[in-house]
């Protein structure tokens, strides 16, 4: 049935008298008949319409539900002081400019990969299948030839030519092309003739988890493409191998893999199964990424205050209280999680992180109130529930790793630099702040930069040039010459590095920071973070909605790839800002743009 046509004006709410009624000549939809006609009904027309997919279900489900952990007056059941996190305890209300709500992070629609209809009627049937990989799914994953279990895998010659072709040079792709060279060389040593035309074993290598058989294609398919396609390029080539594979094996699933999106829109045009490469996909929707920031319930201290302990430590010089709870929400939670609860009846918020798990019982320790002038980092303070998270992790030496995620002007670079600073030349805490990041131009390239590597680097370091900027502006005190002598000592504390020179180094006692993170791809971003040796703190910055790279996505980004490694090490921390605090303007054009 069609659906039906889209309102020319903005949904409205309806008045209860408004909403329609059961005609006693028409059956009205049930839950019962919606489930075994997949059909729901719509509350504007009446009309049965086709139900959602089953993560639009889910998420919809989670939209029209009643926040469950919405802040509300707790009832007047009698606690004792002991026994409940009081004002001795918690840190000052945050300054909130939405009365305590929770911001969701925003990130931009993200496409739900569906395998073809092949591929899901093989899968019922419990077929195995046979996939035909594109050159650019070698490239991008060097062992891509290993992810497909039990399935086979099949190469034309077309991909092996243009393997061939890219194997020069040193960049991430020559790489690549040249390690799945290696591979192959290896896969058909001491291997006859009539051995590769029945299939190579994937396992030969050790790789168990792959079951399936290497294919290559030993003769020529003569498969029939649609008049206009030009035979000389190497994409319809391929295609033609999918049809050609499709007529010799008719009752099989054969399904074309590949990273180029319009390679698959133009196989499916042409009525074959074409799908996205999946494996290297961390999640397939990034509202699911670890945020690293839990909401407690309005009735967790009923629940899990019963037999809590508390007590005071003094740690890296500053003293916190310390609570030690039991109930049944503690295993969903993870070591380094914050946590917060923000009652409405004019009680002390709560803001903690957890230091332990141990079953059903947890330790939440007190953080330190850097909304506070007294607390200011650098001259900055947190301006929000998550900058001040984000700083308590900053300012931590205990965790050697942090991962900030967050749109455009939310103080993720702002919060970097000055813990940066505050540790390097105040405590003293780090030798130098290193710098570096992802050298994609938003526009067209300028071409080669004069100079060092410091100088060919600078123009990309723009944004920790204007943050310095107002890093160095706190002191309103010092006169001309004393800023100018603070400029020339931060400056040389302050090391700009490329990453194309990152291989093989160690970083002893050092603060690095990496920009633009979300342009990393899983591979580079282990090493980057394998460069440190001791005493060094890494600090991974991004905004996954805003990724330059080819072929990476917002599930595959190297960025979500250590969010969501790394969630759970008693080392590590990750904070997703959610809201921005550049200013005005640039706040509404985030929202409306």
């Amino acid at each position: 049935m069609p659906l039906p046509k889209m309102p020319s004006k903005p949904a409205t709410l309806l008045a209860v008298k408004d909403y329609p009624k059961a005609e006693p000549g028409k059956p009205r939809l049930t839950v019962a008949s919606a489930k075994a006609d997949n059909d729901v009904e719509d509350l504007i027309s009446g009309e049965a319409v086709p139900a959602p997919k089953a993560g639009a279900r889910k998420k919809a489900a989670l939209l029209a539900s009643p926040p469950a952990q919405a802040p509300v007056a707790p009832p007047p059941a009698p606690v004792a002081k002991s026994t409940r996190p009081g004002k001795d305890g918690v840190v000052a209300k945050l300054k909130d400019n939405d009365n305590g709500q929770p911001h969701p992070a925003k990130h931009k629609p993200v496409e739900i990969n569906i395998k073809s209809s092949a591929s899901q009627k093989a899968d019922k049937a419990g077929a195995t299948k046979v996939f035909v990989l594109d050159t650019n799914v070698l490239m991008h994953d060097p062992t891509s030839l290993f992810r497909f279990e039990e399935h086979d895998v099949y190469l034309p010659m077309m991909t092996l030519e243009e393997l061939d072709n890219h194997k020069k040079g040193m960049s991430e792709v020559a790489r690549n092309a040249r390690q799945v060279s290696r591979t192959l060389d290896a896969l058909i040593a001491n291997v006859g003739d009539h051995e590769i035309e029945s299939g190579i074993p994937l396992a030969k290598l050790g790789n168990k988890d792959a079951k399936g058989r290497l294919y290559f294609q030993t003769k020529l398919n003569a498969a029939a493409l649609p008049e206009g396609l030009p035979s000389g390029k190497a994409d319809n080539q391929i295609l033609g191998v999918v049809r050609a594979l499709e007529a010799d094996q008719p009752g099989r699933a054969i399904v074309l893999v590949s990273k180029d999106i319009n390679m698959r829109i133009k196989a499916r045009a042409l009525g074959l199964p074409a799908e996205d490469y999946f494996n290297d996909h961390v999640l397939e929707d990034t509202d699911l990424l670890y945020s690293g920031i839990v909401q407690l319930p309005d009735d967790f201290w009923d629940k899990h205050g019963k037999n809590m302990q508390s007590w005071q430590e003094n740690r890296n010089g500053t003293s916190a209280t310390y609570y030690r709870v039991t109930g049944p929400l503690i295993p969903s939670l993870l070591v380094n999680q914050f946590v917060y609860f923000e009652p409405r009846n004019g009680e002390a918020p709560f803001y903690g992180q957890i230091k332990e798990i141990n079953g059903k019982t947890a330790v939440f320790q007190t953080l330190r109130d850097y909304s506070h002038a007294k607390n200011s980092v650098w001259g900055i303070t947190a301006r929000n529930r998550e900058q001040n998270f984000a700083l308590n992790l900053l300012m931590n030496p205990e965790v050697d790793f942090v991962t900030l995620l967050g749109q455009a002007g939310t103080g993720k670079t702002l919060l970097a630099l000055a813990a940066g600073l505050a540790q390097v030349l105040e405590t003293k805490l780090y030798n130098e702040i290193i710098v570096t990041r992802v050298t994609v131009p938003v526009g067209e390239d300028i071409g080669f930069l004069p100079g060092t590597e410091e100088e060919k680097m600078s123009p990309w370091m723009g944004a920790f040039d204007d943050n310095l900027e107002v890093l160095m502006k706190s002191d309103s005190e010092a006169g001309d010459w004393g800023r100018a002598a603070t400029q020339d000592l931060i400056r040389s504390r302050i090391k700009i590095k490329s990453l194309n020179f990152m291989r093989g180094r160690t970083f002893v006692n050092k603060f690095l920071i990496i920009d633009e993170a979300q342009n990393l791809t899983p591979k580079q971003m282990k090493t980057l973070v394998t460069r440190a040796g001791p005493g060094t703190k890494i600090l991974c910055l991004g905004n996954i909605a805003q990724i330059d790279t080819p072929y990476l996505t917002e599930g595959s980004s190297g960025l979500t790839y250590v969010v969501d490694r790394f969630k759970g090490w008693d080392h590590s921390g990750h904070v997703t800002l959610a809201r921005g605090e550049r200013s005005r303007l640039a706040d509404h054009a985030s929202d409306v743009l």
